[in-house]
């Protein structure tokens, strides 16, 4: 579907090649544990986290990679949400904010795409698109292994060198997701493609939860329980 609307509105081929996995939920100058807390805060967030965090009274700055450190040493924003430990970490955002905030439920899996001109893709010969198309799904594969790794090895720095891991609050999440589905809402009525998108990759989502919770969950909490 996703490929459909490209198409038809931008004339464009897209294809998954890239994948972080699940990203990190921010630095703050402060702890936060309430929606109260939120309240007024200048946090440098884009994109659709961006606009639920505005839902929670949050004053969302969008600043790119080269300025979010100096943004959050000068105090001109409290907060300040990039990647994951390997990224972040890169950045320095750990010598400027003490609190680091997990999950970024706003980015369990951020997709990037390699997008091509139709027209051109339509030239191709059919070898080529293969081998376009397997060129993409191994890097997005890659990607997110490489990811996995580098970020457990960069978390492990930034604790040993004194960051402060905290969670959202049950508060916290839980107003995060209302304001979610009330978004969800606002868009389904003002564009009928994320309507349709939507509705079939939630209802996919929620089949694949019962599986992932019968299976993968079951054996992963007796993993982490078991030590």
């Amino acid at each position: 579907m996703i490929q459909k609307l490209y198409a038809d509105k931008f004339n464009v081929l897209p294809l998954p090649a890239g994948n972080t996995g699940m990203q990190m939920g921010g630095w703050f100058r402060k702890e936060i544990n309430t929606v109260a807390d939120l309240q007024g805060l200048k946090m440098r967030i884009a994109g659709l986290g961006g606009q639920v965090m505005a839902k929670l009274g949050v004053n969302v700055q969008v600043l790119a990679a080269g300025e979010i450190f100096q943004a959050l040493q000068t105090g001109a924003v409290d907060a300040a949400e990039w990647v994951g430990p390997y990224d972040d970490e890169k950045l320095g955002l750990n010598t400027v904010a003490d609190y680091y905030y997990r999950p970024g439920w706003w980015e369990p899996g951020s997709s990037l795409e390699v997008n091509v001109n139709l027209d051109e893709w339509n030239k191709l010969p059919e070898l080529y698109q293969v081998a376009i198309e397997t060129a993409a799904a191994q890097s997005n594969v890659v990607m997110l292994s490489r990811y996995e790794a580098a970020n457990d090895a960069a978390l492990g720095r930034l604790i040993e060198g004194g960051t402060q891991l905290r969670e959202y609050s049950p508060e916290i999440m839980t107003a995060a997701s209302e304001a979610w589905l009330g978004l969800v809402d606002e868009f389904s009525t003002q564009d009928a493609d994320f309507k349709a998108i939507y509705e079939q990759w939630n209802a996919f989502r929620s089949s694949i939860y019962d599986w992932n919770k019968t299976n993968e969950y079951a054996f992963t909490s007796f993993v982490f329980n078991a030590g």
